[in-house]
């Protein structure tokens, strides 16, 4: 009894172990780009919804084949009439009369203008076009996780570079404040260096605020909680030191033979001309066969009395008598059964069939329209990143050297700050001009490392660090 008692509190206590134990192996989980992109296709609900559609399709495509076979229908009916009714005499008299029915019945299109045939391509042409709807959201989610983890590598290094800036200004301030003291500077120069760290101090706090809201992003991403304590890879990434990006018009022709949105709009094309061939169905004859079987019963039938002789049995006033007739002896006589073929030939339906194969050769035409706006978009974005990767590495580059030379720079402006021969404010000028060139070097290096990754991407090389 005191186990059972104790039973809950056990199993809340065991349930506490396993959330705790969960926590721990995500903070000590490092989620590379592979896994993060891995991890949101297995649980994005958007991604869910679409494979549900999928799903329809499926059950859609699976009812086109059933069309194909024969429907067969039973049926049965239980009646009781009452009231005056006319008897075997020929008189009336009131009587309840109990009926009962039973049929089989079946029918099998033989021709039907190709509708079915055309409704099965559809069907499978609309199965297609569900998939490529899922590829292309996961495409999309795929690239969108790429530069949330990029931004993170991105704000992590900014956040390194105000790190360093705030310890070499600390640096700094203790050096100048010994030389203020020894009376080789003027307490001036002293302020200003401080006012510099405070302003570096501030930077700093920044650099943690956006690194903060770039695993924000991350985890909005993944749909996990924000307080999820969420670590990634921060893989080496090497650059070449030469421009390696294939020219955009080879970019395009690869991308539109493997892109899910050209090919689910090439799909849905076909999907639309399969749909005129289904209302120009309804323009031909159809052929059917129909067959059935029925039988019935009811309490009022009756039939000549016969004895064993094989005479009428009459009663007093030399009339026949009359008998009920059994109820299975009345199944078995009142058995039916019929075979059909049927011929409709459309000839006049206030035309609602042209109508409709005309709507139908709209709905092509647009179709087709929509292809052509979503290559023209394709070609559009590939042409736009090609010359944004280019742009980005001339930037990168430039501000390579940029850094380089301003490091220099500012190395020797401390050399002659540290000695007297550089007041403050022209040390502060030059490291802050070192500041921003890091700054801009690092935004030009992760903007060109994302628009050759998505560059890369349209060439079906899959996304990797």
């Amino acid at each position: 009894m005191m186990i059972k008692r104790l039973f809950p509190q056990i199993i809340a206590i065991t349930f506490s172990f396993l959330v705790l134990g969960l926590g721990t192996v995500l903070a000590q989980k490092t989620w590379t780009l592979e896994e993060c992109i891995l991890y949101a296709l297995e649980n994005n609900i958007q991604i869910k919804q679409s494979r549900l559609q999928t799903q329809t399709a499926e059950i859609n495509l699976l009812q086109s084949k059933l069309d194909f076979a024969p429907s067969v229908n039973a049926n049965a009916s239980l009646g009781n009439n009452w009231g005056r009714n006319q008897g075997q005499s020929g008189l009336y008299i009131d009587r309840s009369t109990l009926s009962n029915s039973f049929g089989l019945n079946g029918s099998l299109e033989l021709f039907g203008g190709m509708k079915k045939w055309n409704t099965l391509q559809k069907s499978e042409l609309d199965l297609k076009a569900s998939n490529y709807v899922s590829e292309e959201m996961e495409n999309d989610i795929s690239l969108g996780l790429t530069g949330a983890y990029l931004n993170i590598i991105y704000s992590h290094e900014l956040l390194n570079v105000a790190e360093q800036q705030v310890e070499v200004t600390r640096q700094q301030i203790e050096r100048t404040n010994n030389l203020v003291e020894a009376g080789t500077l003027p307490r001036g120069d002293l302020l200003e260096i401080q006012a510099q760290g405070a302003q570096e101090e501030t930077n700093l706090i920044t650099a943690q605020n956006n690194l903060s809201l770039a695993y924000l992003d991350l985890k909005q991403f993944l749909d996990l909680p924000s307080e999820t304590d969420l670590e990634i890879d921060f893989p080496k990434i090497e650059l070449s030191q030469e421009l390696q990006i294939i020219p955009s018009d080879q970019i395009y022709a690869n991308a539109v033979d493997i892109m899910p949105e050209i090919k689910g709009g090439e799909v849905n094309l076909q999907s639309a001309e399969r749909s005129v061939k289904i209302a120009q169905g309804s323009l031909y004859p159809s052929l059917s066969l129909n067959g059935g079987i029925s039988t019935n019963y009811y309490s009022s039938a009756q039939k000549l009395a016969y004895d064993d002789a094989g005479n009428p049995v009459l009663d007093s006033n030399l009339d026949p008598v009359w008998e009920d007739i059994p109820y299975s002896d009345q199944l078995d006589l009142n058995t039916g059964e019929y075979l059909t073929l049927n011929l409709n030939i459309p000839i006049f339906n206030g035309y609602a069939v042209k109508s409709n194969v005309k709507r139908a050769k709209v709905q092509t035409v647009d179709q087709s329209f929509r292809l052509q706006l979503r290559k023209n978009e394709l070609r559009k974005n590939i042409e736009q990143k090609y010359h944004d990767a280019i742009a980005a590495y001339k930037t990168y580059n430039a501000s390579k050297f940029s850094v380089e030379s301003l490091s220099e720079a500012f190395n020797y402006t401390e050399e002659k700050f540290n000695v007297g021969m550089v007041n403050s404010v022209d040390y502060s000028l030059a490291k802050i001009k070192l500041t921003q060139a890091q700054s801009q070097y690092l935004q030009a290096k992760y903007d060109y490392i994302f628009k050759t990754k998505i560059l890369d991407f349209y060439m079906g090389i899959p996304l990797t660090l």
